[in-house]
Order: structure tokens, then C-alpha cells, then sequence
């Protein structure tokens, strides 16, 4: 590969070579960029998009289904390309899959569904991407401590792997190893662990000839993290290769306090986009222009592991938006992790339309959005409000509700990019009816084909939680909601202020983990997780912080395993 090495790899690069004994270049010409694109970079790019069928055949368990999805069905695959996607990345744990040293055979039945699944993809013209999963952490961790026997069955289990798929078309595409670690070592053993697991894959798949002597190979960082040093440490590897027919991955779920719901991240701020700015502009300029292409192998939030509730709508609609803008500007390739959240594999629609079309429309455009897509009105105080437009080269044309357009001046003005709703529109939505969502407005715009932005109109007041008893084991709180919507809660012990339960560095506790609202119930769910790290015998002030502004207190008292809830009047 010829391409310009930044300088702060090279003490790495030699440190990895005396290491492990291989000739690992320190300098190179820089790419072209007036060159034609390579093999990998064309592959890589006729992948965009992907989609991974999660929690599959990645699963530890039994079988396919042992992580609660349904068998793969062609008609599955099928779906998958009709919405757009380009590349399938097939997840794969094969250690439990697999017999006894020295051979570690990888039983044929397996093997043969693995490979039936993949020729339904390739016979929708679909990409696949194939890789060893949970076997980071189930056995190839061990690699410092056991390194012979990790290195003869990571070996093996490649072998048996390039044997399988040797004459397969290049469409299909090897993953050495996802999220690899190690146990027990420091990040630069680590560094020179995986160098090692890199170039046994490479070595073994490309000695065994056919397609697999230039098949596109994918090799990861550690953890497949796009942190700087992990970045220069998977480039030296790639110096070290010199195949031109690699390409890198690294994963990406967040700003971690966004991506899970916790510390008061309720919002895709200006703190979770710059994360996301820049861990797209890391792997733009360690390796893209570098001429190494980047796969997204995962991307998502880490909220979406319990369900999508966990983020609130808008402001997931903002995170996966933004993804979208920044994968276009680097042109790094991205693959939607799925675990069974977002495609419903029997009935073969989307759980959330919406979200879905936030994704699939980010591929190839750019949709405006703004500050909300909430509006809380009292009705018995019912005032203007603003919600504050993200243009961004976008031109507003009109507001509706229920398709007919609003009138401007009466219903709602414009200045900029700040849209007021006024409070006469507002009145005539929220009076004479119950509380809760009372009207969806929908915000137009003009260039290309941009998504509409949504705006619920939501009549509350505040809402009313009820003395309770119960254990730590199964406590909730009844709660008359109003109307309004959680957004997060605050735990600190009565008697000093001091933070109380999970993750005490924050009162901001984790959602859904530590509580979760059940609006339709009428409670509010704390979880046993949260008492099991509440001090016995000390009171837990809680406040519970609302979409529209509105703050509640209620406290909690644990005695053993019994548990009083008690209002705050």
C-alpha cells in the first residue's frame, strides 16, 4: 500500500515488529488521490448500506433461535435487500460450535445453514460480510494466558472457514474477529495480541487460493474502537500487511451517556454531536484518506439492546440524522446493528416506520430537524411556544395538521429559523378534550427529498404520583402521568444529598435499568437493579424529571427487602 504514515504510529509500528518479528514499514508515499478507486475501496462503497442480522446465528445458545429470533427465512433476506440495503454483515459464534483440539471441526450442519443463508444473500445481490463474534470474549480473550491453543484453534477455525467459502464470488467479504480483547494484558500487548490474530487470518485465508487469494478482508481495532491509538495501531498492521485488498472496522454506538439514557442525557446535544464529529473525522483521516476504507460494522445506540423507548423520538431521529450526514461527508460504509429491535423477521415491517425512514433517507440526502418535536400545553395556560428549526440549507414552506396547511401570522410565524406556534393554535388544539397527545403538526420543507419534521401537541398537567409499599424485588409507583412524559429521575439520599443507588458518580440514574415509566399502567417501575445498590435504612429522595419542565419529588425507604414510597406534598 503506498500512503503516508502520521507520524504518531511510528514508534508503534516498530515496537509491533520487534515484537512479533515482522517486517513493518515506517514511511510511505502518500496515495494518489487523482488514482482510480481500488478493489477494496469499490467494494466497500458498493456496500452502502448494511444491515446485521443480529443475535442470529451469533447467538450462544442451541441453535439460530436461541436468543429469542425466528429461524432466517429466504423471504427474510429478501426484505432486507427490497429496503434498500446493499450488505448483510452475518454475525457468527463458532466456538461452541466446534469439537475438540487439535482439529476443532466445526460441525457441518452449522457450517451448511451458515452457507445456505449466505447464498440467499448473494442470490439477491446482496454483499455479505461474515465474522467471528462472541468468540472475543468467550475464548480468543484468553490468547495471552493460553496463547498456543487460542492461536491453533483461531487458526483452524479460519481454515475450515476459507476451505468452505474458497470458491465463493468476491461479494463475500471475511471479518477476522468482532470487538476483539484481552484478558489480564495492557493496551499495547493488547495492540501486539491482535496484530497477531490479524495476520493468522489474513495469512490462512489468502495461502488458500481460489476467490480467497484477493476476497476483500476486514480487520478490526481493538474492542472496534475508533480511539486514536487503537486507529494507529491497526494501521501499522495494515503497513505491515501491504495488501491492498483490506479494509478496516470499527463500531459506534454513541455518546455513552446519550446512547443509554443516563447522567441527565436525555438530549442529542452539542456534547453527543461533536462525539460523533469526531469520531467520524478519526477514522476519516487516520485511515480513509489513507487509503484504507472503513466499514461501520455496528452502529445504534446502546439503549436499543432493552427497546427504543429509551432515547425520546425526536432526539433519536437528530442521532441517527446527523450519522447519516457524516458517513456521506467521509464515505465510510455503515451497517445497522439488529438484533431483532427494528425489523420485525416474521411479519418483515419495521417496528418504528419512522425511525426507519430517518435511516434509509440519511443514506442519500439531508432532512431538517429542530430543537423538539414535543409541545407541552396546560390548558387551562395556554401561551405561544418556539421551536427552534435546524435548516441547514433547508427552506421552511408551510405547517400542517391532519394535511391541511395552517395559516401564517394566524396559526404560527416565522423569523429565521425560529417558529412560533401561537398560543390561539394551540388553544383550539388542546381545549374541550383529555389530556395527552392531542394533534401532530408536521413542518415542511423545501430541498430535495428531506423528511418532514413532526411536532406533537401534547395537553398535560402535572402529573400525580401515589404513596406505595413493596419489595426490592417488585416495586412501582402509581402515577397519574397527565399527559406528560418521563424523561429521566434523580436519586439522592435524603439525610446528606449524597448520590444514591447505581452509578453514584451521577444522581441521574440509568433509564429503563434503574426505572422505567409504564404510562398505560399508570407507574412508575423501579427497578430491582436500583435497590441493589441503595444503602438499607436510609431514605432515597427521588425527582422525577418531565418532558414539559415539570419536576415531581417523591421518597423511598428500604427496610431489608421491604420497600414505602411516599409522596412529597
Amino acid at each position: 500500500m503506498k500512503r503516508s504514515i502520521p507520524s504518531s504510529i511510528t514508534a508503534l509500528a516498530v515496537g509491533l515488529a520487534l515484537a512479533l518479528g515482522t517486517a513493518m514499514p515506517v514511511a510511505a508515499d502518500p496515495p494518489d488521490q487523482n488514482s482510480a478507486p481500488t478493489f477494496a475501496e469499490r467494494t466497500v462503497a458498493a456496500m452502502q448500506p448494511g444491515w446485521n442480522l443480529g443475535n442470529t446465528f451469533d447467538a450462544v445458545g442451541a441453535d439460530e433461535t436461541a436468543w429469542g429470533n425466528p429461524r432466517v427465512t429466504p423471504e427474510l433476506i429478501a426484505a432486507v435487500a427490497d429496503q434498500g440495503f446493499h450488505s448483510i454483515r452475518l454475525p457468527v459464534t463458532l466456538g461452541q460450535h466446534e469439537g475438540a483440539a487439535p482439529d476443532h471441526t466445526i460441525e457441518p450442519e452449522f457450517l451448511d445453514r451458515i452457507a445456505e443463508v449466505v447464498d440467499w444473500a448473494l442470490a439477491e445481490d446482496l454483499y455479505v460480510m461474515l465474522d467471528l463474534h462472541h468468540d472475543s470474549w468467550m475464548w480468543t480473550n484468553q490468547m495471552a494466558a493460553r496463547g498456543a491453543e487460542v492461536r491453533a484453534q483461531f487458526t483452524a477455525t479460519w481454515e475450515q472457514l476459507a476451505e468452505r467459502f474458497v470458491d465463493y464470488p468476491s461479494e463475500l467479504v471475511f471479518e477476522s474477529l468482532n470487538e476483539p480483547q484481552f484478558a489480564d494484558v495492557t493496551d499495547e500487548d493488547a495492540y501486539a495480541l491482535l496484530h497477531e490474530l490479524n495476520v493468522i487470518f489474513h495469512d490462512v485465508v489468502r495461502s488458500s487460493g481460489g476467490e480467497n487469494s484477493d476476497r476483500l478482508l476486514v480487520l478490526p481495532t481493538l474492542h472496534t474502537n475508533d480511539e486514536q491509538p487503537r486507529l494507529d495501531a491497526l494501521l501499522a498492521t495494515f503497513d505491515a500487511l501491504d495488501d491492498e485488498n483490506l479494509a478496516a472496522t470499527v463500531h459506534y454506538y454513541g455518546y455513552w451517556p446519550f446512547s443509554v439514557n443516563i447522567a441527565g442525557g436525555t438530549r442529542f446535544d452539542e456534547v453527543a454531536q461533536q462525539h460523533m464529529r469526531d469520531m467520524f473525522t478519526r477514522v476519516n483521516d487516520s485511515l480513509i484518506t489513507q487509503g484504507i476504507p472503513v466499514i461501520i460494522g455496528e452502529y445504534g445506540l446502546l439503549g436499543f439492546d432493552r427497546h427504543t423507548g429509551t432515547i425520546e423520538q425526536g432526539e433519536k431521529l437528530k442521532f441517527f440524522e446527523q450519522f447519516g450526514q457524516e458517513a456521506r461527508r467521509t464515505g465510510a460504509t455503515t451497517m445497522l446493528w439488529d438484533n431483532g429491535q427494528h425489523l420485525d423477521r416474521t411479519a418483515l415491517t419495521w417496528r418504528d416506520p419512522e425511525l426507519f425512514a430517518r435511516i434509509s433517507t440519511s443514506w442519500t440526502t439531508q432532512s431538517a430537524t429542530a430543537s423538539t418535536d414535543q409541545v407541552f400545553v396546560r390548558p387551562g395556560a395556554v401561551t405561544a411556544q418556539e421551536v427552534i428549526l435546524d435548516l441547514d440549507r433547508h427552506r421552511f414552506i408551510g405547517l400542517y395538521l391532519d394535511g391541511e396547511g395552517l395559516r401564517r401570522g394566524r396559526d404560527y410565524l416565522i423569523e429565521g429559523e425560529t417558529l412560533t406556534l401561537t398560543a390561539a393554535l394551540l388553544r383550539s388544539i388542546v381545549a374541550g378534550g383529555e389530556l395527552g397527545e392531542r394533534a401532530e403538526l408536521t413542518a415542511a420543507f423545501s430541498r430535495g427529498l428531506g423528511l418532514p419534521w413532526r411536532i406533537d401537541v401534547i395537553a398535560y398537567e402535572t402529573p400525580s404520583p401515589a404513596d406505595a409499599t413493596g419489595t426490592t424485588e417488585d416495586f412501582a409507583i402509581p402515577t397519574q402521568f397527565n399527559g406528560d412524559r418521563l424523561a429521566t429521575m434523580e436519586a439522592r439520599y435524603a439525610d446528606d444529598g449524597s448520590n444514591a443507588g447505581p452509578n453514584n458518580w451521577t444522581p441521574f440514574k440509568e433509564f429503563d435499568q434503574t426505572f422505567a415509566p409504564d404510562a398505560a399502567a399508570g407507574e412508575i417501575v423501579l427497578r430491582p437493579a436500583f435497590f441493589a445498590e441503595v444503602e438499607d435504612g436510609r431514605a432515597v429522595e427521588l425527582t422525577f424529571h418531565f418532558w414539559s419542565g415539570e419536576q415531581v419529588r417523591y421518597t423511598v425507604a428500604r427496610d431489608g427487602t421491604v420497600v414505602l414510597g411516599t409522596t412529597n406534598d
